[in-house]
């Protein structure tokens, strides 16, 4: 008997295992079936719609903070309002294939056919829906379906989620002034790859970037375990920005370093490579092509590709922190969420000991682009205790967190009510990496990505 995904109803491959059955086909799947699980019913979007309506009704340009406020507030709006519009339209993309319409790769190639020779050919073209796109629609509906993918790709070999969209919005501009070489181009996502590809290894040649331990603080305490390496480049990504489509499944000696490829420690580990070595694994071992389109899209030999892909792997195991086993690629599980809850609790509550109950002793804390960092937990709380301490002259406030997904780990994004104040202000995003059953890594992150995971700046 076939066994189908839950949730895109493809064919799942290998049973899931001895007395087990497989319910997704693929990590993908089983994170969106999670998100799905964990959305709240009735999506507002008609109150965000009308919420707009009259805060742009009420736009006052004079004073000049007064207008810039009001402005920033309704960014924070309008990006809520894309993160429903996605999950809407990933819904009717999972019903569609789940109600056995035609295949979406099938599709793809009969659309990119035809828009390709419409932007070559400057004519019109029309869809299978029968609307007729002009040539800047033909080719906005050719790459624009490759937008998130490709985003993501230059997310995992820059580490920057700010660099990412702007390389990615690059691609597309040189790809549209590339327009006439569609003619000769059999694999629109394949010539979009390269290109962003190339832009990143240009980009990563210039700046020449590569992690370094972080240096001692004076006077600060940053505890007795080695100095973590730092990466003040190195911002979230927001989980609902994922691409839908999961990449191919890697082979079983791959799996070393393919499993959940936006965990921090990941990214960390990859930037170590040398730029090169870097894209050859996550084309190879991450996006799934095979080791000939590796190689052509490196624009180099094969048996150089390869080379490329064997010592990158190996570079990568030694800078992982262990066995790639000893960490879950799985969404959070109940107690985890639980802990998440507890720990938002505690840090409302100010209650320092809840806290550090929650953290294991060896916890590693970094705030990147900042030089501050801690790898105990004692050293954490000491320089944590006084801020949040209400008769401590160094008290910081009082603070309110909200659940947030960054990099398929748990998150949380602060908001912070500073002494003599009535509002919550965006504060910080702090990705956590939880083992058995306790807080191991606390990355956190300034403020400045809210709008893009649809959050706003004050409460």
């Amino acid at each position: 008997m076939t066994v189908t995904c839950q949730v895109c109803g493809g064919p799942i491959e290998g049973g899931g295992g001895p007395g087990r059955v497989a319910s997704y086909c693929s990590q993908a799947c089983r994170q969106r079936a999670y998100r799905e699980r964990r959305r709240p019913a009735g999506v507002p979007a008609r109150e965000l719609v009308s919420d707009i309506g009259e805060r742009l009704a009420r736009l006052r340009l004079e004073p000049g903070l007064v207008f810039h406020a009001d402005v920033e507030a309704l960014s924070t709006r309008f990006a809520q309002l894309r993160r429903l519009a996605r999950e809407a339209r990933e819904g009717r993309e999972a019903r569609e294939a789940r109600e056995g319409r035609e295949s979406r790769d099938a599709r793809d190639v009969r659309q990119d056919s035809g828009a390709a020779a419409a932007v070559v050919e400057g004519t019109e073209f029309v869809t299978p829906s029968g609307v007729t796109n002009s040539r800047e629609d033909a080719f906005t509906g050719l790459v624009e379906g490759h937008r998130r993918e490709l985003r993501v790709h230059c997310y995992r070999l820059l580490g920057s989620y700010d660099e990412a969209e702007d390389l990615t919005q690059e691609a597309f501009l040189r790809a549209w002034r590339a327009r006439e070489t569609l003619e000769g181009v059999d694999n629109t996502r394949a010539w979009l790859y390269k290109i962003a590809t190339n832009l990143c290894l240009d980009f990563l040649r210039k700046h020449n970037r590569r992690p370094a331990p972080y240096e001692p603080v004076p006077g600060m305490d940053s505890g007795a375990g080695p100095p973590p390496p730092r990466l003040p480049w190195l911002q979230p990504f927001p989980d609902d920005q994922l691409p839908e489509t999961p990449a191919s499944q890697p082979a079983p000696d791959e799996r070393a370093v393919a499993g959940e490829t936006l965990e921090l420690v990941f990214l960390t580990a990859i930037q170590h490579l040398p730029p090169r070595q870097r894209a050859a694994v996550i084309l190879r071992d991450v996006a799934g092509w095979s080791a000939q389109e590796t190689a052509d899209l490196l624009d180099s030999s094969l048996a150089s590709a390869n080379s490329a892909v064997q010592r990158g792997r190996s570079a990568l195991r030694q800078a992982l922190p262990g066995r790639r086993e000893d960490w879950s690629a799985d969404p959070p599980s109940a107690e985890d969420l639980a802990l998440l809850q507890r720990y938002m609790d505690a840090a409302a509550r100010a209650d320092i000991d809840a806290m550090t109950e929650l953290v294991r002793e060896d916890a590693v804390l970094t705030m990147p682009p900042n030089p501050f960092w801690f790898t105990s937990r004692d050293a954490l709380f000491a320089f944590v205790r006084p801020n949040l301490d209400p008769a401590s002259p160094m008290f910081a406030g009082h603070w309110r967190h909200l659940p947030v997904r960054a990099n398929g780990q748990p998150a949380v994004a602060g908001y912070l009510q500073r002494p003599g104040t009535s509002v919550f202000r965006a504060q910080l995003i702090d990705v956590l990496r939880v083992e058995e059953g306790r807080i191991a890594q606390i990355t956190t992150f300034e403020p400045h990505l809210f709008a893009a995971f649809g959050l706003p700046m004050t409460l």
